[in-house]
């Protein structure tokens, strides 16, 4: 037994993803691609894009909404583990590394199931709210700017159904919001705020898991 969260070597994350990780071929494939990406510390960890497929379909999931999408890693992992009818919102700005993204869903054939939607995520999210989707989501998942995490955070809020969850990437950001230095970007002493408000939110049920870079499970309540 252990009072505490192991720290996981090398030899110990390798034993964990022996025992626990079961990727779908084009989700490896993309993964791997990936990895020689210039920008490839964007990639969530296998065990985690596994935990969100787990995820969705433990909680009957059938609309996802990902504000930050990359190379497209997490939002197939979602969309395989969800029915035929489902359908995904899918935020980002950039058309070169989505451009990917759209390559391997249309190789895993869910890319019709899935609306990519290249502007600002803010302005995605309010055009949402206004469309009267208050409540309509059953999984968000946020992973974009660390400084706009407040504002993505509050539209989900009103865009997952009550009982719905909200999954919020690198709180830990690589450590660095455990104790920010003054001369850190503006990014981490907001993120560590938000963090911090996040424990007292009575609209959530919050649980935090140290996978990958931290992250934030918060359910809705009614």
């Amino acid at each position: 037994m252990t009072s505490r969260t192991l720290a996981l070597d090398n030899a110990l994350h390798r034993y964990l993803l022996d025992i626990c990780l079961n990727e779908h071929p084009l989700l490896q494939e993309l993964r791997e691609f990936t990895s020689r990406h210039r920008m490839a510390k964007m990639q969530i960890a296998p065990e985690q894009g596994q935990f969100m497929a787990w995820l969705a379909h433990l909680i009957g999931a059938r609309r996802y909404l990902e504000i930050g999408v990359f190379t497209g890693y997490s939002t197939l992992a979602v969309a395989l583990a969800m029915p035929e009818d489902s359908e995904i919102l899918a935020c980002d700005l950039s058309e070169e590394f989505t451009e990917i993204a759209r390559r391997y869903w249309q190789k895993a054939g869910v890319d019709e199931r899935i609306r990519l939607v290249l502007q600002p995520a803010r302005t995605t999210l309010r055009q949402e709210i206004l469309s009267e989707r208050c409540n309509y989501y059953d999984l968000a998942f946020i992973d974009a700017d660390k400084s706009s995490y407040h504002d993505y955070f509050e539209a989900c809020l009103q865009l997952v159904r009550p009982g719905g969850v909200i999954v919020i990437d690198n709180i830990f950001l690589s450590g660095r919001t455990a104790e920010p230095h003054p001369e850190d970007p503006p990014g981490v002493h907001r993120l560590h705020e938000f963090n911090a408000r996040l424990k007292h939110d009575k609209r959530i049920r919050l649980s935090i898991l140290p996978l990958g870079d931290g992250v934030a499970l918060c359910t809705r309540v009614q």
